[in-house]
């Protein structure tokens, strides 16, 4: 992993100032949070096939060591996966990082994803597929960018905040190392 990648996601995490601090050990709030609400979104990390359900390759498995590593000080207090191996082993590293449960959501209804972060509030991780993760950031109010690449491109973290007026805001960046060689 480069030095500058991991130090250029370090500071434009603490560049995303918000109000007050959560810790893991909090329980999930019955209703919206006062602070707003941020979702950290990612495609799952490099397969070893282009099979139904694979898992991560070598390659795979050390992306999500990366984003473990990067999100550390994110003060993310929930995690979302979809029910495939890749994305609950792309989100793993994460949730045991920070002590939490990854939560299964269904990808063919997005809607009720985004129903269910507004609700709660706080910060997310959802981890998800070259196609559901750009909508989920569009369904959220931000700016998915180009199509994700599905032969290879496994580095995106968009960062979606929704202040307290609904107002959304993103930010799309990189992860991991980029010299990873591309895989199906």
């Amino acid at each position: 992993m480069k030095t500058r990648t991991l130090t250029a996601i370090a500071a434009v995490l603490l560049s995303i100032t918000l109000i007050g601090s959560a810790t893991a050990a909090d329980p999930v709030p019955p209703a919206v949070e006062s602070k707003p609400l941020v979702v950290f979104l990612v495609r799952h990390a490099e397969k070893v096939d282009a099979g139904r359900d694979p898992e991560l390759s070598a390659a795979g498995h050390e992306r999500a060591a990366a984003l473990a590593g990067a999100l550390r000080s994110a003060e993310i207090r929930y995690v979302h996966s979809s029910d495939f191996i890749r994305t609950r082993d792309t989100a793993a590293p994460v949730a045991a990082e920070l002590g939490l449960e990854v939560a299964l959501y269904d990808p063919r209804d997005l809607p009720a994803l985004v129903e269910e972060l507004r609700r709660v509030g706080g910060r997310h991780l959802v981890v998800g597929h070259s196609n559901t993760t750009p909508s989920m950031v569009e369904l959220l109010g931000g700016d998915p960018g180009s199509a994700i690449d599905e032969a290879g491109e496994y580095d995106r973290l968009y960062v979606v905040t929704i202040d307290r007026d609904s107002t959304a805001s993103s930010v799309m960046m990189r992860y991991g190392d980029a010299d990873a060689p591309l895989e199906d």
